[in-house]
């Protein structure tokens, strides 16, 4: 399974991409709203974790130019703002599901094998149970 990060705090990127890896996820990082879309456009990822404030475009954006264009990737968002409305708007551009910072990586690994599991992208657990 191959994990995109779209994340420009640095430090969160890294040590989520590490967590990821260890779990037998391939996971490639890029810090800004304009990288993001590019590399998710690419389609070769199962799963996109992005968040909202980011530098260049943010996440909403990015979100919803990738709708726009029929890319059906599974995107997680992450945010600082944690108030109703930014969520709504982050389901509204197409976000599949939303995390709020600070978050649980238990949860967060959780919800990112739920959003494969309803993807569809054969991705099982493994030793699980």
């Amino acid at each position: 399974m191959r994990l995109l990060i779209v994340e420009d705090e640095k430090r969160l990127a890294l040590s989520l991409a590490r967590g990821l890896t260890a779990e037998g996820f391939a996971v490639d990082l890029v810090h800004d709203g304009t990288s993001g879309l590019h590399r998710a456009g690419e389609g070769t990822y199962d799963l996109v974790v992005l968040d909202i404030m980011l530098p260049g475009m943010n996440g909403y954006a990015v979100c919803a130019a990738l709708r726009a264009a029929g890319n059906e990737v599974p995107i997680l968002m992450l945010t600082a703002k944690d108030g109703e409305y930014g969520e709504a708007e982050g389901l509204d551009t197409g976000a599949d599901d939303y995390l709020t910072k600070p978050f649980s990586y238990v949860v967060l690994l959780a919800r990112v094998r739920a959003l494969l599991r309803r993807r569809g992208t054969g991705y099982r657990l493994v030793g699980r149970g």
